[in-house]
C-alpha cells in the first residue's frame, strides 16, 4: 500500500476510480456491492463537492482503502482522553 495525499473530493474520486479500474470492477458493480447508487459512484469519481462522506467511506471500505487522518499530537491526546471518558460513562450508565 502506498500513501496518497487527498486535498479535495476530486483527489478522492481519482483514487476511487484508479482502484476500481485496477480491480476490474464496473462502476455499477462497485456501487451495488458498496450499497450506493450508480449516480453517487459517478459523482464521487468526478469529484462532486457535495458527495456524502458516509457513503464515500462505504465505497472506500469496499475497495479496501483505509482512510487515515494525521492530526496534531495534542489533539490526538485529547481525543484519546475523550474516548476513554465516553467508554467509562457508558459503562457507568450500563450498571445503573
Amino acid at each position: 500500500m502506498k500513501p496518497y495525499r487527498i486535498t479535495n473530493v476530486s483527489d478522492m474520486g481519482q483514487v476511487v476510480r484508479a482502484v476500481r479500474k485496477t480491480s476490474g470492477l464496473r462502476q455499477d458493480d462497485l456501487a451495488g456491492s458498496a450499497g450506493v447508487s450508480h449516480v453517487y459512484m459517478r459523482d464521487l469519481e468526478r469529484g462532486k463537492a457535495t458527495a456524502q462522506i458516509g457513503l464515500a467511506l462505504q465505497v472506500l471500505a469496499e475497495l479496501g482503502i483505509d482512510l487515515v487522518l494525521d492530526i496534531p499530537d495534542d489533539a490526538f491526546e485529547r481525543l484519546q482522553l475523550e474516548k476513554a471518558q465516553a467508554v467509562h460513562s457508558a459503562s457507568e450508565t450500563g450498571r445503573a
